[in-house]
């Protein structure tokens, strides 16, 4: 029995000897092959050393990865001397030579004694679809989620095998999305039967997207898959064109955020006191200045702090443009109550003086504003593209109309602007201070455009021109929303905003501002008031 059980034993020994022989020996042969289709790039031409890029793809070995990345940045060389390809970067007056599958240093060569292996765009797509196929079943993600957009960018028939493979063992499910994406473009490409690619029609469709329609258009199929193709078209654009008016909205929301914030100020100081404000777009100029100044000071002494940069930001610009107009409002619009016409003159001249004020503080051309780090960046809802900076202006404008809603409806000094506003003799005669209620509903206007300019400075130049870029649109949304109507402002901004990006595609730019104010103008016409007209005995009378 003891004889018998060591004869099992060397049995099963010799046997285990024998498969690590024959797997040594088929991994050099795999590797002599591999070297032997390296060194053929050296004298091939561009369509051999197509095939020869696709022999290694077929290798699936991952060690000629960094020759493949070599020949794709064009760092890879022949000697000259005996034809033998090795991975070459400059060092000194020579070139150090790296053995393209081990990576081990092959010692120093002159310049001379090489021969750069050159490759053009097509070679450049086969390699980057035979990187993706050796590197989709990595251990590390996000490597084959890079590998698999790699297949997806250059799909062809020979990746369908490492495809499925991969599909096979994939738990990721961006990744294997993305795979099986690109497996359907593949089987497009390739001889499969005519269901496998109707399947794969339909999968594409249901991904949708305008890749989605350049890769149907693109394919060349038999007739009978023409109709599929036709239709998966179709059904993909009209969900395009639902997205595209989605995106306007999404647009126009954004834009009407920012003439809300520029023009939130200016619906209280024109309703308030009835003065059209000139230089109310300077006091968004002096807001966005505001920032760029405690951004150089957070820069230079604090820089720990740049993510808190504009918090800190706020209540200084508040402050300053406050502080700013409510001199404006005691050296010189209060002399000129019930004078329209000279008060535009005046607050006109004002806005020339803080611009080139500014100018001669700060110079003319544009200063730098940067984002925080969670300003920074996108990302993608549906086939919607959303900026962090644009998300975060629309909370901040509905947050500033709420914190000046309430303060107008649940303070004191609220209820004594809505009085002055609704029949200022009256309030007079009440003990109202009525001019202080004007110095202060100037200076509050004036803060909130400074507050606008702080949000301002992340989507827009911040240079002495800034405020003229919306003091138009701000009173355009002030007169049709209704003088000194907050709900007005609010409903006038976003409207404005939405009806300038569905215009825009058809009229341009320009020609859509025209438009939109050729249409106010025929609104005002029926409604002289605007949408939400203050009622109060001095309003109606």
């Amino acid at each position: 029995m003891f004889d018998k059980f060591i004869y099992r034993k060397a049995l099963a020994f010799a046997a285990g000897f024998c498969l690590m022989l024959v797997l040594a020996a088929t991994a050099l042969r795999a590797e002599e092959d591999a070297h032997s289709l390296i060194n053929a790039l050296g004298p091939a031409n561009f369509q051999q050393a197509d095939e020869i890029v696709k022999n290694l793809a077929k290798t699936g070995d991952p060690k000629v990865v960094p020759a493949l990345q070599a020949f794709s940045d064009g760092d890879l060389y022949v000697r000259k001397s005996d034809n033998q390809v090795f991975i070459a970067k400059s060092s000194g007056d020579g070139m150090a030579l790296v053995d393209p599958l081990t990576g081990q240093a092959a010692g120093q060569e002159a310049k001379g004694n090489l021969s750069k292996i050159k490759i053009n765009n097509n070679l450049r797509r086969s390699v980057r679809a035979a990187l993706g196929g050796l590197t989709l079943m990595s251990p590390d993600r996000g490597v084959r989620l890079e590998a698999a957009q790699s297949v997806l960018k250059s799909p062809s028939a020979d990746s369908l095998d490492a495809l499925e493979a991969a599909l096979q063992g994939e738990k990721d499910g961006e990744i294997r999305g993305v795979l099986e994406r690109a497996r359907a473009v593949a089987v497009l490409s390739s001889d499969r039967s005519p269901e496998q690619k109707k399947a794969a029609i339909e999968t594409i469709r249901n991904e949708g997207g305008r890749d989605a329609i350049g890769v149907l258009s693109s394919v060349s199929v038999d007739d009978s898959l023409k109709p599929d193709i036709a239709a998966a078209i179709a059904s993909i654009q009209s969900q395009l064109a639902i997205w595209d008016a989605v995106q306007n909205v999404w647009y126009g929301l954004s834009l009407g955020s920012v003439l809300l914030l520029a023009a939130i100020g200016l619906a209280i100081t024109f309703g308030v006191m009835g003065i059209i404000n000139m230089a109310h777009g300077e006091m968004v100029m002096l807001g966005a200045y505001s920032t760029f100044m405690v951004q150089s000071v957070i820069r230079s002494s604090y820089p720990e702090l740049f993510d808190w940069s504009l918090a800190i930001a706020l209540p200084v610009a508040f402050l300053v443009t406050g502080a700013v107009g409510l001199v404006i409002e005691r050296g010189v619009i209060r002399f000129l109550y019930g004078r329209p016409l000279e008060t535009l003159l005046a607050t006109w001249g004002i806005s020339l003086i803080l611009q080139q004020a500014v100018r001669s503080i700060f110079g003319p051309t544009n200063q730098e504003v940067g984002n925080p780090s969670w300003m920074s960046g996108s990302f993608d809802l549906g086939y919607l593209s959303i900026t962090w900076n644009r998300l975060w202006i629309i909370v901040f404008a509905l947050g500033a109309f709420v914190a000046l809603l309430l303060l107008l409806k649940r303070s004191a000094f609220g209820l004594q602007m809505r009085a002055v506003t609704q029949n200022r003799r009256m309030a007079s005669s009440m003990g109202i201070r009525t001019p202080w209620v004007d110095a202060f509903t100037f200076a509050l206007g004036s803060g909130i455009a400074g507050m606008a300019g702080v949000a301002l400075s992340q989507i827009d130049n911040v240079s002495p021109n800034l405020g003229q870029s919306y003091i138009i649109d701000s009173f355009m949304v002030v007169v049709f929303g209704g003088v000194g109507n907050l709900w007005g402002t609010l409903v006038g901004a976003f409207s404005l905003g939405i009806l300038n990006k569905f215009l825009e595609p058809y009229a341009g730019a320009v020609l859509g501002k025209i438009l939109v104010l050729v249409l106010i103008i025929l609104f005002i016409q029926k409604r002289p008031r605007g949408l939400f007209a203050l009622k109060g005995r001095a309003v109606e009378a």
